[in-house]
């Protein structure tokens, strides 16, 4: 286990808010010098805590105006078949993230097309055929009350949201 200090929690939660920071504005924010914060980002990196940078985009802006949540269960419960289903997930651009989780079903899809009928024939043609399902329920999103800003960096073993 990679042991967060202090400084670096700082620095995740800038990042956080913001990936484009660049070092001199991330060195201020988070209150040291620009190549001690240069070189704890590149460890955040190297340690794998820090897995990437992205843009967030809307979806709505790019015409993805339908978001479904999918709960899968398969038939059998083998590794192979688990497996093979995961495969497959990877190959459907629509599918923005699967779950492997406990509980009434096996697998959780979060889905992005145009339009109900984008969705309903994505349904009907990819997602019922992919293998080993055995039942889908959906649910379409009706209103995003809170999106998904970051994970919650605790300081002290407490998130900000419980002090």
């Amino acid at each position: 286990m990679v042991i967060i200090e202090e400084p670096d929690r700082r620095i995740l939660v800038e990042l956080q808010k913001d990936g484009r920071l660049s070092n001199a504005e991330l060195s201020q924010r988070v209150g040291m010098s620009s190549s001690p914060c240069w070189r704890r980002v590149r460890r955040l990196e190297e340690d794998e805590i820090i897995l990437g940078y992205r843009a967030s985009l809307s979806p709505s802006a790019l015409g993805l105006g339908l978001i479904a949540f999918v709960s899968v269960k398969i038939g059998a419960h083998s590794d192979d078949e688990a497996e093979a289903f995961g495969r497959a997930v990877q190959d459907v651009p629509e599918i923005v993230a699967c779950y492997s989780i406990t509980g009434a079903a096996d697998f959780l899809l979060q889905i992005v097309t145009a339009d109900l009928e984008s969705y309903a024939m994505l349904s009907a043609k990819v997602l019922r055929r992919l293998p080993g399902i055995k039942e889908m329920n959906s649910s379409l999103m009706l209103n995003e009350v809170k999106a998904f800003k970051g994970l919650p960096i605790q300081a002290g073993g407490v998130s900000r949201s419980q002090r």
